[in-house]
């Protein structure tokens, strides 16, 4: 498993400084995100919750997504993304919400997607929506990919939202 320490730990660091915290909804990483925030000492003062959604009763019941907010969305895009991690900044009542949609593989989703398709939208003081392709159709690697996308484009927003 890939070590996704140093960037959770910076992450850490800059959500300590600014006494903000942050929640999680995931998909195709399958809760990777989490577990690298979480193997950082102390997380509970900064992390207030995660949830792996999967399926679309996961996706209900978990972060409260109905078929009627679904409408003209569809998973594995970034307005679904958006839509995700709005939700789970919400519910949770944090400063950030983080999320990723895609197809880890080794096939492509239902939606027409390749393997290897992610989006990742953060919620929070400031947005961000990205999707990245890697082209590869092994799973566990395309999992590690899209939890090191995650957490270096957290990273990156949280040091551009407190340097200015």
């Amino acid at each position: 498993m890939q070590n996704h320490t140093p960037t959770a730990t910076a992450i850490a660091e800059l959500l300590t400084r600014h006494n903000q915290s942050v929640a999680v909804a995931e998909s195709s990483s399958g809760g990777l995100v989490s577990a690298s925030l979480l193997a950082i000492p102390r997380a509970s003062a900064w992390y207030l919750g995660g949830a792996v959604v999967y399926t679309k009763t996961a996706r209900d019941q978990l972060v409260g997504i109905s078929d009627a907010d679904m409408q003209g969305l569809r998973s594995a895009s970034e307005p679904y993304a958006e839509l995700l991690a709005n939700r789970i900044r919400q519910q949770h009542s944090s400063d950030w919400g983080l999320a990723e949609t895609g197809a880890a593989g080794p096939t492509g989703n239902r939606y027409g997607d390749q393997a290897g398709h992610c989006c990742i939208a953060i919620a929070g003081p400031l947005n961000a929506c990205i999707t990245i392709e890697t082209a590869s159709a092994d799973r566990a690697a395309n999992m590690q990919a899209f939890t090191a996308k995650v957490l270096d484009s957290f990273l990156s927003t949280l040091r551009k939202h407190h340097a200015g």
